[in-house]
Parts: structure tokens; C-alpha cells; sequence
């Protein structure tokens, strides 16, 4: 089959069978401010995940311009939760660089994108091909495979990446190019799927040259990764009988960057003795995973007098969803 009826086979496809998403909109009424924001969100976590924060991005922060002016705190605790936090501090650094640099008007090409604080080469494809309708080529964990299984490609990733971009940009199409991406991202997400592929509904099921082969589920082949380390730390829970909780504000830089966390030691390089005075009493480990490692931490808690000083850190009341994931799955130990 030619590239330009895959892409129109694929488009079809789309027609009749596009998820209904917060974000999404026909082809040509795109906000270029919410399409980078669910874009960015979007990266490394699930679409269920993602739609509640977007409600309420939104709804807080409806343009641009909003987001440019909120505070950083603001923003930090509203991201707290949905992991890798640098995507928070790239966002407010974006919004502020789209309204300082650029008017509050996002570039309209992947070139003009790409010179964004926190857009790399795929946010700035789909954010081109969706939000202005510039045929470029978008390539995520669902394109990979896809394309991947589509033409057999048996080089493992990484290395695959160059080979698979190439494959897909000879496909992508001039016209309807936002369409297209968000097509084949639902075909990766939703039939073209890691385990156990619905290649009996795909509408690339006849050129699929990995199906027919019968080897569609060992593609895309990746090279092994090394064991992640494990790292260990502990945390101090310590609350007043006004029921404010004893935190920190972390570093900017960093891992959980300028979020609100438990006074801690260990696993970070931070922290050292328990921050104050107390009759602490074990509470639990909580496990994470990181990108680079696991970390597993003890957890110890205490209530403390009002009149409680401690040596780091300050007295706040909290509802929980300020916290980054790891720290309040410590919290979850004591409630």
C-alpha cells in the first residue's frame, strides 16, 4: 500500500473512531495554549491520569497569559502528583517566554517551537501538525511501535529511533496533518497496543507486514536496560494539635523541585538529623520509583507541642494534593 493511502486509511479510521478527549478539537480550531499544555502533560503518563489536572489547569488558568502570571508555588502544588516535575518548572518557564518573548502568541512552526524553554522535538511536531496544521511528523512510544510493527523494523530501540522518524515521515500527509498525528497516537493507544494487538480491527491490518509474519508482539525490540539502583532515606512526619504539618520547600533544582516534601535524609544528599525534638515512633516504609532508581523509605512520625520549633522547615496546613506522589504516599501511612 502507497504512503499517501495508508495515511488516508488511517484518517478514515480516525473519522469514525477518534477518542473524545478534553483537549481535542476538530482540525482547525485548535487552541495552541491547551495543545501544548496536554501535550506536556501528557508526557510519560497515561491519558486518565492527565484529564483532571487539565480540568483544572484550565479552569485556573485558562490562557497563556494566566499561567505566565500565576505564582510559582501556585502551579507546583496544582501539578503535585503527576510526576517528573520538571515538566512543571519547563511550563511556567514556556508560558513566560510565549508571553515575554513572543506577544503571548505560540510560534507556528516546529522551528519557532523548538527555540521554547521545555519543547523538545516531539512536543514541537504535535504541537505544529495539531494546534497549525504543519505536516510534521510526531514520534512517541505509540508511533514506535506502530511503525515499527507496520514495516518490521527489527532494530531494537533506541537505536531504531532514526530508522522508525524516517518510516513515519514518508507517511505523514501535507493535508490534515493534526488529524493524522492524533490518529496514529490512538491507533498505538487503543488497537496497536504493547500486549496483545486488536490487529483483527486495525485499518493497517493488511499492510502490516510484522502481522503478517506473526510476529507483531515481539516488536518493537528494545535493548535491556540496566537494573535501577536502589536508594534509601527517611522522613519525618511531625504534626501540631492545630493539625498543621511540619515541611520543607525543596530546592528548585533537582529531584521534586521547589515542591513542599517531609524533612528527610538519605536518599536525596539532603536533610540530616531528625528537625526536631520528638517522641517519633516508626510509621512504615513507602516505596517509589524513579526514573534512574527505587527508593524506599522509613517513615517516622510525631506529634508534636504547638509551640514546636524546629530547626528546618515550617508549620503548614495541608490537604494532601500539594504533595509530590512520594511524599504523600508517607502520609497515607499516618491518616
Amino acid at each position: 500500500m502507497r504512503d499517501e493511502d495508508l495515511s488516508q486509511t488511517l484518517l478514515g479510521w480516525y473519522d469514525r473512531h477518534s477518542r473524545v478527549l478534553p483537549w481535542r478539537v476538530p482540525a482547525g480550531q485548535a487552541d495552541p495554549y491547551r495543545v501544548w499544555l496536554s501535550e506536556v502533560m501528557l508526557q510519560q503518563t497515561t491519558v486518565a491520569a492527565v484529564k483532571g489536572y487539565f480540568k483544572r489547569f484550565t479552569d485556573r488558568w485558562p490562557t497563556v497569559e494566566a499561567l505566565a502570571a500565576a505564582a510559582d508555588a501556585d502551579v507546583m502544588a496544582e501539578w503535585a502528583g503527576l510526576g517528573y516535575y520538571a515538566r512543571a518548572r519547563n511550563l511556567l518557564k514556556c508560558a513566560r517566554s510565549v508571553v515575554g518573548d513572543h506577544g503571548g502568541r505560540f510560534p507556528d512552526t516546529r522551528e519557532g517551537l523548538l527555540t521554547l524553554p521545555g519543547v523538545g522535538p516531539y512536543t514541537a511536531s504535535a504541537i505544529a501538525a495539531i494546534a497549525f496544521e504543519r505536516p510534521a511528523t510526531i514520534v512517541d512510544g505509540n508511533v514506535e511501535r506502530v511503525i515499527s510493527r507496520l514495516r518490521k523494523v527489527e532494530t531494537p530501540l533506541p537505536a531504531a529511533k532514526a530508522e522508525i522518524t524516517r518510516l513515519a515521515e514518508q507517511i505523514t500527509p501535507v493535508m490534515r496533518p493534526g488529524d493524522y498525528a492524533q490518529a496514529i497516537m490512538d491507533l498505538g493507544a487503543t488497537v496497536c497496543t504493547p500486549r496483545n494487538p486488536a490487529c483483527g480491527i486495525c485499518p493497517w491490518m493488511t499492510p502490516c507486514i510484522a502481522r503478517a509474519e506473526g510476529i507483531q508482539t515481539t516488536l518493537p525490540r528494545k535493548t535491556p536496560k540496566a537494573a535501577k539502583p536502589v536508594r534509601e532515606g527517611t522522613v519525618w512526619l511531625a504534626r501540631r494539635p492545630d493539625g498543621a504539618w511540619l515541611v520543607e520547600d525543596r530546592p528548585a533544582r533537582g529531584l521534586l523541585g521547589g515542591m513542599w516534601g517531609w524533612p528527610g535524609t538519605g536518599w536525596d544528599g539532603a536533610g540530616g538529623d531528625a528537625p526536631l525534638s520528638a517522641s517519633w515512633r516508626d510509621a512504615g516504609e513507602v516505596r517509589h520509583t524513579f526514573t534512574h532508581f527505587h527508593l524506599v523509605l522509613a517513615v517516622r512520625f510525631a506529634d508534636v507541642p504547638q509551640g514546636a520549633n524546629p530547626e528546618r522547615g515550617s508549620f503548614r496546613t495541608l490537604t494532601g494534593r500539594e504533595l509530590p506522589t512520594v511524599m504523600r504516599k508517607a502520609l497515607m501511612l499516618i491518616q
